[in-house]
């Protein structure tokens, strides 16, 4: 969400942010919007921590197939075609299948291009930046998040009726000298 279009920051939270970044320089970005007041977006955080002269294209999870077609297939409507060059976070949607685990994805770049030490750091750097930035955003549940639906209950309610059953089947077992020993038992 941190990298998504819609994503702007203020001076006072992006100063915080910063603040946490043990491979900041001191300096601050431009900020992408100057008036009415000055704006940073989270593809500028993110960009700040990308280590080196990292350049990588890749799609994000929920790029649809027919836009890597025809003459707009360098712009994406739903900002899932990522872009990083010299280290900069172009555009996209940073996700799981673009970040890690994947072969491809920015943190295997960073691996194979820069070393194991560079790319640890930069892994933990993004664990920083993401949690303070989770901080500031803030998230609310309520009761209604923590209720069930009508299936899940009925599966809860199936889970224990077979227990019950299995346990009175034992039972039974014991009382009737059925019951096979086994070890803990």
């Amino acid at each position: 969400k941190m990298t998504k279009r819609d994503v702007f920051i203020e001076k006072e939270q992006m100063m915080n942010i910063l603040m946490f970044l043990p491979s900041w320089d001191g300096k601050m970005p431009q900020p992408c919007i100057l008036k009415p007041k000055p704006l940073w977006t989270g593809k500028q955080i993110f960009s700040l921590i990308i280590p080196g002269n990292v350049n990588m294209i890749r799609t994000h999870s929920t790029h649809p197939d027919e836009e890597d077609d025809g003459p707009y297939k360098w712009i994406s409507p739903g900002d899932t075609k990522v872009m990083v060059e010299h280290g900069e976070l172009v555009m996209g949607i940073l996700c799981k299948k673009t970040l890690g685990t994947s072969a491809g994805s920015l943190l295997h770049i960073c691996m194979l291009e820069l070393g194991h030490e560079v790319c640890g750091r930069f892994y933990g750097n993004i664990q920083t930046v993401i949690n303070n930035w989770l901080l500031l955003e803030g998230h609310s549940i309520g009761i209604g998040d923590t209720i069930a639906d009508p299936q899940t209950y009925l599966e809860i309610q199936k889970a224990i009726k077979k227990a019950k059953e299995d346990v009175i089947e034992v039972i039974q077992k014991a009382h009737n000298m059925e019951l096979e020993p086994t070890p803990g038992n």
